[in-house]
């Protein structure tokens, strides 16, 4: 189900890219580049063939969580809205989880790692996240109740919704930005600044940020660097992949001791042993 919503939503997305380069192109073109944007479609094309592997494999463990459910739904359009807000709120907490826990981290890195913003960016993800355990995240809304087909799609809009706020091209949108996700709060997620780093873990609504204080407004001062700390400055989307579960590893080894070792899976991001400072 998440594949078909996503790729029948691709036509849209590509022709929104093409948009925006062209945007760009006539007033900034280092916004874009050919290279970066090949490795982002490349990154986006192994994301989705795992992405698919995945759920054949793991919907059985939903479907087995279901039948234990605490809550029966009717089928009716304030269920769905119920499922749309609960799994944007769990997915606040895996997104949150993924910056301060190097196991999820070393997925998620992915995603960060190009020095540039641009709604080609959003296609940027890991093959590895049903190896780090994103599923994880979703299998209590199918002990809650909700059925695990629906809470699939659920998890593709909420992917489609974010694509829309890659982007430097749009400002502020005036009272969204109490409500939802915008452009203006992604850009911030997006940057390395120590102003900005680690917060707006917002997928569609905002509240959540402002709920357990993780938001931060952009700040025109201080214009957004993009990127992680250690750039990668490679467009190979294997040395993208798993540049930072080979990094992992190798401090795990390192660590003196078992439980030194396993904090290194384990620690924020910041903690780890090759973790290389601004």
């Amino acid at each position: 189900m998440e594949k078909w919503i996503l790729l029948g939503m691709a036509p849209v997305f590509l022709a929104l890219i093409v948009v925006e380069a062209w945007y760009w192109h006539r007033r900034d073109p280092g916004k874009y580049a050919l290279v970066d944007t090949i490795a982002n479609a490349g990154l986006a094309l192994m994301h989705q063939a795992s992405d698919a592997v995945a759920w054949t494999l793991v919907i059985g463990i939903y479907y087995f969580v279901y039948q234990y459910r605490v809550f029966d739904w009717p089928a009716t359009w304030w269920t769905i809205a119920a499922l749309v807000i609960a799994q944007d709120f769990f997915y606040y907490w895996f997104h949150r989880a993924s910056h301060r826990i190097r196991w999820l981290w070393a997925s998620h890195v992915t995603h960060h790692s190009s020095e540039r913003l641009n709604l080609s960016t959003a296609f940027r993800q890991s093959l590895t996240y049903p190896l780090s355990g994103m599923w994880l995240f979703w299998l209590p809304l199918a002990w809650l109740g909700f059925e695990p087909g629906n809470i699939i799609a659920v998890v593709a809009i909420n992917l489609a919704f974010q694509f829309f706020v890659h982007t430097q091209a749009i400002g502020r949108l005036g009272w969204l930005e109490h409500v939802f996700n915008t452009p203006s709060i992604h850009r911030v997620h997006h940057a390395r600044n120590p102003k900005y780093i680690d917060r707006n873990y917002a997928g569609v609504l905002v509240l959540w940020d402002k709920l357990f204080g993780t938001f931060v407004a952009e700040d025109a001062s201080v214009p957004c660097d993009f990127g992680i700390i250690g750039q990668i400055h490679s467009y190979n989307p294997l040395k993208l992949t798993f540049h930072e579960w080979i990094a992992m590893f190798r401090d795990a080894a390192r660590a003196r001791g078992l439980r030194a070792a396993l904090g290194q899976l384990v620690c924020p991001p910041e903690r780890a042993l090759s973790h290389q400072p601004r």
